[in-house]
């Protein structure tokens, strides 16, 4: 068009998205105003062009909250504040990596993978096994990291193989320095897994989830950068 000008659909086709979605974006700030023809149509340009490139590589960098807010903070000149963010969203890339090597970890430190023994122990025997003290078993049952049942007849705690497996693997994370809210996720992903074996298969897709994550954000930088050094930041 004119004067570089830009349509909706030409902001939105080469991302597959409707022109409704590039006049919400303008609207949530995420996309800088723009200009109204004579006519009152809008009237986007290059700018907005790259605006929206780096929205879309930021959202699975970052995921679509936090790169709305690094868009809306740029195009209120918060620069700072939206680095802030991205600096925060790497942070939090660093400390999934380091979840996922503490699981790997405390896996390799217990026996050799097989599977869970179908037997029952209770939490004397249990707690000499681990080499802690049944007090201390009591704590991660109240923090829902033990799940043991009670017999019915006598109320005592029944531990299963699964339950075993749980308290081996919270034995070997606190012995990494790990808190116990912070053992509570890593256990979610090994009961949602179903055992070892479906574990390690869990465990490279979680990899490579982190992996494909932090290619994004090398991405996401690109465009973003793009955009504020042509767009945004004035020339020095």
């Amino acid at each position: 068009m004119p004067g570089g000008r830009l349509r909706p659909v030409d902001l939105a086709r080469p991302h597959g998205l409707s022109t409704q979605a590039v006049r919400n974006y303008e609207q949530a700030g995420i996309l800088p105003p723009a200009a109204r023809t004579e006519s009152g149509y809008r009237a986007y340009t290059p700018r907005h062009a790259q605006a929206l490139r780096a929205f879309v590589a930021l959202i699975p960098a970052h995921g679509h909250r936090t790169a709305t807010a690094i868009m809306q903070a740029i195009n209120r000149g918060e620069t700072d504040a939206a680095l802030k963010l991205i600096d925060e969203s790497h942070a939090q890339l660093l400390e999934d990596r380091r979840t996922l090597q503490a699981v790997e970890e405390a896996l390799r430190a217990l026996a050799p993978a097989r599977p869970v023994e179908p037997g029952v122990t209770f939490i004397g025997p249990l707690a000499r096994r681990l080499g802690i003290r049944p007090a201390t078993l009591r704590k991660w049952e109240r923090a829902g990291l033990v799940q043991p049942r009670r017999d019915p007849r006598t109320g005592y705690r029944v531990y299963t193989g699964a339950d075993v497996r749980d308290a081996q693997l919270v034995h070997q994370l606190r012995r990494g320095g790990y808190l116990l809210e912070q053992i509570a996720p890593l256990l979610a992903q090994v009961r949602a897994a179903g055992g070892q074996e479906p574990l390690q298969s869990a465990l490279r897709e979680w990899r490579g989830r982190l992996s494909a994550r932090g290619r994004a954000m090398i991405k996401g930088a690109a465009e973003l950068e793009t955009y504020l050094s042509e767009h945004v930041e004035p020339a020095p």
